[in-house]
């Protein structure tokens, strides 16, 4: 099974519409948003995806009533952190900051998933792997990425564009 990672996207649509197609194109079995989407308008163009959805909010989230009623109506699974999904006898967390990631969310877990930094975070610790693929949100083309968790190896991959 083969999870989308994207993180960010701070109200970008034009970065957001290249997201959904690499993420269709890759054939992605699921997403994670690990926050700061910003607004419901931004949330509903993650309809057009060929998976399901889920996430938490960010910081930047403050229109969390309008993004939990496009949560609703697309059947996206998004909620405050942490977030945990199981896929195929693996467990993920999802956070937005990383500061959130002490041992007793992380206990039990293959993959820590956040955000809020904007910057790449590959590491294995404890028996984990923490992934966030850095910045999607940028103006700048080719220096934006998104990434895939193949969970079968826990083997992390990064999509530029």
């Amino acid at each position: 099974m083969r999870i989308g990672v994207v993180s960010d996207t701070h109200n970008q649509s034009r970065n957001v519409s290249e997201i959904i197609r690499i993420f269709n194109e890759e054939e992605v079995d699921h997403v994670v948003h690990t926050g700061d989407i910003t607004t419901a308008k931004t949330l509903e163009l993650f309809s057009r995806l060929n998976a399901p959805l889920s996430g938490v909010f960010g910081n930047n989230d403050v229109e969390v009533d309008s993004l939990k009623s496009v949560a609703s109506l697309y059947n996206f699974q998004f909620q405050q952190p942490p977030l945990y999904l199981d896929f195929n006898d693996r467990r993920l967390v999802v956070v937005h900051d990383p500061r959130e990631l002490n041992s007793s969310l992380t206990r039990n877990v293959d993959v820590a998933l956040h955000g809020h930094t904007h910057r790449l975070h590959v590491e294995q610790r404890d028996g984990f792997t923490i992934f966030n693929p850095g910045e999607c949100a940028g103006h700048m083309k080719g220096l934006n990425a998104v990434g895939i968790v193949d969970l079968a190896l826990i083997r992390t991959s990064l999509l530029k564009f």
